[in-house]
């Protein structure tokens, strides 16, 4: 028995020793973790419960040359309910009078908001969702509602913003504009103009903590930041939307028309090298376009005929022919070594001044003048066409610029025929901003200048940075050279004979050069060449404001692929609407060149400003900007729903102008 007894004790030691034991545990543990570890599970615990979100500031606006906006930031904002936070008594008290001034507001039922709202404090949801994607108006206006303007805490109210880009011209100018985007690994991508100014639009981030709730969501830890973002500074850009808005819906037509597979134009401000308009439109497997690629300074090609300017410069300079040197093209086909070079006039243009073979574009004339006159010192061209900057990029701040090829004698590639080939723009590759920027330069009387896209930026109506031109070369060649190609250029589209003479207008004057490059030219079956059609000018001919560049690819050969027929119209009516819109010279007609245009709503519109303005003209088939253009000068505040053509007007056709103040246009 005293055996059993002292066995039990024993026991009782042991248990009681290990108590005192796991309770000594214990006690190291809770001060471990008070004073040794403390702050590291704090830590821990705080990341666990509550984390600093970054958010996005205000991007800057983008504008138009003339103030008009491009791209937008605006703040949407999304309103949610904590209803574990309001107390039943105020609940009880604002449930209704909250729920019928969301009604009024939004349009839905009282009761379809007290359904919500009571679902959420019965099953104590602390994330309940009761409208998004309001704009600012809205979102000031649910603050103030019943419950809600006791805020954060006692209201249960949680505010979510988020920023969007919007740009109001829609999808003009969509892939010039470009974006700025953001993957989850941090990687940005950044396309035209959103992407090349980023660094002035981005500002600078904020800060704002949140506590993680049940289901694994976060809200807002009260209603301010922890560190406010900085919005960026907005950029005012060198776009001229009139003149956009031209360039895209001449090109569109022209597309459409031809059954192209895409195409670009570019307007440029000869003195500044401001770019005015850049249009870029692909075609969906559907058929119809938009802005798919920035094909205008990312697309690098063989330029054909339009790159026998950059020849006849270099010819002229190392006086290797004259413009009044006369050359055979014998029957329209010359061989070289096993290469035939033919004119696209079937035998030939017989002989004829070199000046003339440019006018007609006779690749056996070129071809002749640059081979027989380079080809004992082929370096000697090269370097020449290296002096006017031909092989270089433009550095544009606009990701993606196109690399120009220009071959030197011994690189691979070159051959006996190099010299021939690249005589009427085969062999080389240039983008067409590039190629605009020579053609620009001739128009500037020798003096190239950097493609600009950017004017100034400012923050609000202060100004942090200005850009003015920049050259890339004062002098390309020679003033007797400039003047010489000068007169041919105007010379293509004013005499009968040459190929922009379709082109040609009694009431104004342009001057430039067609192109057309076959592709594809590998392929023994001829069915299977495709074409390049471009036309490189300017306007006025003689003291030039704009040069512009119309590039179309592929363009369906039964309708049509020369350059002349496929871009030069393009060319045309770019300039006849920036003639009419702005007269250039005080010699225009304004009346003569829309006429000219065969813009029949617009010469109504004239007979109609002869009999002072007493009816609304027929807008219906205008483009949107013609179409404001028309209202403003008569007086009348223009609404323009849409972009394009004009589909509906408010006030019809023949309404007296006196009874009239608003017009509201649907474009298509």
């Amino acid at each position: 028995m005293a055996a059993t007894d002292k066995s039990i004790l024993t026991r009782l030691y042991i248990v009681a020793a290990g108590l005192v034991l796991f309770a000594a545990t214990v006690l190291f543990k809770l001060v471990s973790i008070q004073f040794v570890d403390g702050e590291k599970y704090q830590a821990l615990a705080e990341t666990r419960t509550s984390h600093m979100f970054t958010i996005e500031p205000n991007r800057g606006n983008l504008y138009s040359d003339d103030g008009s906006l491009l791209a937008t930031s605006v703040s949407k904002y999304t309103i949610r309910f904590d209803a574990v936070t309001v107390s039943d008594k105020d609940f009880k008290e604002n449930v209704k009078p909250l729920s019928d001034a969301l009604a009024k507001q939004f349009g839905k039922t009282s009761s379809h908001y007290q359904q919500i709202l009571r679902k959420a404090k019965e099953n104590k949801n602390r994330y309940a969702l009761i409208v998004r994607n309001l704009d600012y108006s809205d979102y000031m206006a649910v603050k103030s509602f019943p419950l809600f303007n006791k805020g954060a805490f006692k209201g249960g109210l949680i505010i979510e913003q988020k920023t969007k880009r919007e740009h109001p011209l829609g999808k003009i100018a969509e892939r010039s504009v470009g974006y700025e985007r953001v993957d989850e690994n941090g990687y940005r991508t950044r396309v035209g103009m959103e992407g090349a100014f980023s660094q002035y639009l981005r500002g600078i981030e904020g800060k704002r903590l949140k506590q993680k709730i049940a289901k694994g969501q976060w809200k807002p830890i009260g209603n301010d930041n922890s560190i406010e973002p900085k919005d960026g500074y907005d950029v005012y850009s060198t776009i001229d939307i009139n003149i956009q808005d031209i360039a895209h819906h001449a090109l569109l037509r022209q597309l459409e028309a031809y059954k192209a597979d895409h195409g670009t134009v570019i307007v440029m401000e000869v003195k500044t090298g401001e770019v005015k308009a850049i249009a870029n439109l692909g075609q969906t497997p559907e058929g119809k376009y938009y802005e798919r690629l920035n094909y205008a300074i990312g697309e690098s090609h063989e330029p054909g005929s339009t790159f026998k300017l950059m020849n006849l410069v270099a010819a002229l300079e190392d006086k290797v022919v004259d413009t009044a040197t006369i050359i055979d093209t014998e029957n329209g086909n010359w061989k070289i070594y096993k290469k035939i070079v033919k004119d696209s006039k079937r035998g030939g243009y017989g002989k004829i001044s070199v000046a003339k073979a440019f006018e007609v574009s006779s690749n056996t004339a070129f071809a002749k003048i640059i081979h027989n006159g380079y080809k004992d010192d082929p370096e000697k061209y090269v370097n020449r066409l290296m002096t006017m900057g031909v092989h270089k990029k433009l550095g544009l701040p606009v990701l993606g610029e196109g690399v120009p090829v220009l071959r030197y004698p011994g690189d691979k590639g070159w051959s006996g025929i190099s010299l021939a080939q690249m005589a009427y723009g085969y062999e080389v590759s240039m983008t067409p901003l590039q190629t605009l920027a020579f053609y620009n330069a001739i128009a500037n009387d020798g003096e190239m200048i950097k493609p600009r896209l950017l004017k100034e930026v400012k923050e609000w109506n202060k100004s942090i940075m200005k850009f003015d031109k920049e050259v890339l070369n004062p002098a390309i060649c020679s003033q007797e050279t400039v003047k010489k190609v000068q007169q041919i250029l105007k010379d293509v589209v004013e005499k009968e004979y040459a190929t922009g003479h379709r082109m040609y207008s009694k009431n104004f004057s342009m001057a430039g050069k067609t192109g057309t490059t076959q592709t594809n030219y590998v392929s023994k079956d001829r069915s299977k060449y495709e074409y390049i059609s471009s036309f490189a000018g300017y306007f006025p001919a003689d003291d030039p404001k704009y040069s512009c560049i119309v590039v179309i690819h592929k363009p369906d050969k039964s309708v049509g692929y020369y350059g002349a027929d496929v871009s030069g119209p393009v060319f045309k009516s770019v300039a006849q609407k920036v003639y009419a819109s702005s007269p250039l010279t005080d010699e225009v007609d304004v009346k003569n060149v829309w006429i000219a245009a065969g813009d029949e709503s617009y010469e109504n519109y004239y007979k109609n400003a002869q009999k002072n303005y007493q009816e609304v003209p027929n807008l219906k088939g205008m483009s949107g900007m013609d179409a404001v253009a028309i209202l403003e000068n008569l007086g009348i505040e223009v609404e323009v729903k849409g972009n394009g053509m004009v589909k509906h007007q408010s006030i019809s056709k023949g309404t007296d102008i006196k009874n009239v103040k608003k017009i509201v246009l649907e474009l298509i």
